[in-house]
C-alpha cells in the first residue's frame, strides 16, 4: 500500500451559504455570503488540530468557485484536486436563521457544479492513500457524481482507509426521499465511523428513541464501528462495542445560528480517531471524544458561517477547562 499522504480526503459539496445579515438602509435582506460545504468545513476543522487534509469536488468557473478555492486553500486544505466547470455555476445556497439558530435552506443547485464531479476527475491514488476517506449524501442525489463517489468509496476501501460518513439529509436536493433512503443506506453499508443527526436517525429507522434506533442500524450494519448521533442542543450519544455513552451539550448562551456544528462535531471524531485508533475504545475515551466534540461545535454555534469560524485547539480546551472549573465550584 502507498505511503499516506493525507490524513483525511473528503469529497462532495464545496458552496456558497448566503446567510442572513440583517436589512440595508432601505430596509431590504443583507445576506453574507460565507464559504461552506459540509465535507470542506469537516476538512477546516481538522486544519485547526494540525491534520493533513485534501478536498475532491467540483465548483463553477466563476467568481464564487474561485472564493471557494482561495477560502479552502487559506484555511490549509490542499485545494489540487478541485476541478472547475466552465458550463455549470457554483452552488449557492440561502439560509434562513430562526431565533433558536436552527435553518432552513434553499438551494440553487439545478444543476450546481458539484453535481457534475466524474469518475474520470478522481485522483484515485490519493484517495487510496489517505487515512480516512469522508463523505455525504450530497455527492449522490444525481447519477454522474454519485458513480464517483461509489468509485472513490471502493478506492479508499481497497487502499485500507477508514470510512467516515455523515448522511447530512437535505429533503429539497432529492427528487424522492426513498432514493434518499436507499442512498444513505448504501453509505451506511460501507463505513466504520458515522456521525448521524437525531432526525436522520429517525427517518433511517422510525425510531424516537436513540438507544434503539443505533441499536437497529448496528444491527443491520455491523461494519459500523463507531457510531455517534448528534442531539443538537442536548447533546451527543457515542456507541461503541458494549459502550454507550451520552455527554450533554454546552449551553453557555449566545448561539447566532448552527450552521457547521455538526460538521465540527464530525471533525473532532475523526481528529480523536486519528490519535487514538479504532481499537480498544473505552467508557473514558468516548467521554473525552463526545465532550471535546460537543465543545467545539458550540463554539462554531456562536459565529457566522462554517470554514472560517471553526475554533482553534486552544480555545476548546479554554472552554472545557472554564466549564469543569464551573462544574466543581457548583458541586463544591
Amino acid at each position: 500500500m502507498a505511503e499516506n499522504r493525507f490524513d483525511v480526503v473528503a469529497l462532495g459539496e464545496l458552496l456558497i451559504d448566503f446567510t442572513s445579515s440583517g436589512l440595508s438602509s432601505q430596509g431590504n435582506p443583507l445576506f453574507e455570503a460565507n464559504p461552506g460545504g459540509a465535507p470542506c468545513n469537516v476538512l477546516a476543522m481538522l486544519t485547526k488540530l494540525g491534520r493533513s487534509c485534501a478536498f475532491v469536488g467540483k465548483v463553477g468557473e466563476d467568481l464564487f468557485g474561485h472564493l471557494l478555492q482561495n477560502v479552502a486553500a487559506q484555511a490549509g486544505i490542499c485545494m489540487d484536486y478541485l476541478v472547475f466547470d466552465r458550463t455549470v455555476r457554483t452552488t449557492l445556497a440561502f439560509v434562513k436563521t430562526f431565533p433558536n439558530g436552527d435553518r432552513d435552506f434553499s438551494f440553487y443547485r439545478a444543476p450546481g457544479a458539484d453535481m457534475m464531479l466524474t469518475e474520470e476527475e478522481l485522483p484515485l491514488d490519493i484517495i487510496a492513500s489517505s487515512r480516512i476517506f469522508h463523505f455525504g449524501t450530497l455527492s449522490m442525489t444525481c447519477e454522474g457524481v454519485r458513480r464517483a463517489t461509489c468509485k472513490a468509496i471502493d478506492c479508499a476501501r481497497e487502499g485500507g482507509a477508514l470510512i467516515s460518513f455523515d448522511p447530512n439529509l437535505r429533503p429539497p436536493l432529492w427528487d424522492d426521499l426513498e432514493t434518499a433512503r436507499a442512498q444513505i443506506s448504501y453509505g451506511l453499508a460501507r463505513c466504520d465511523i458515522l456521525k448521524i443527526a437525531g432526525n436522520e436517525l429517525e427517518f433511517m429507522t422510525d425510531e424516537t428513541d436513540f438507544d434503539k434506533g443505533a441499536a437497529m442500524l448496528r444491527e443491520k450494519y455491523p461494519n459500523i464501528r463507531l457510531l455517534n448521533v448528534t442531539a443538537g442542543s442536548e447533546g451527543s450519544y457515542s456507541y461503541y462495542g458494549n459502550e454507550r455513552v451520552f455527554v450533554p451539550a454546552c449551553k453557555l448562551g449566545g448561539t447566532i445560528e448552527t450552521t457547521g456544528a455538526g460538521d465540527t462535531f464530525c471533525a473532532c471524531v475523526l481528529n480523536f480517531v486519528l490519535e487514538h485508533g479504532l481499537d480498544g475504545m473505552t467508557e473514558k475515551n468516548l467521554r473525552s471524544m463526545l465532550s471535546f466534540a460537543n465543545a467545539a461545535a458550540y463554539l462554531v454555534t456562536t459565529r457566522k458561517g462554517a470554514i472560517r469560524s471553526m475554533p482553534e485547539r486552544k480555545q476548546v480546551e479554554q472552554l472545557l477547562t472554564n466549564a469543569s472549573t464551573c462544574t466543581n465550584r457548583t458541586l463544591q
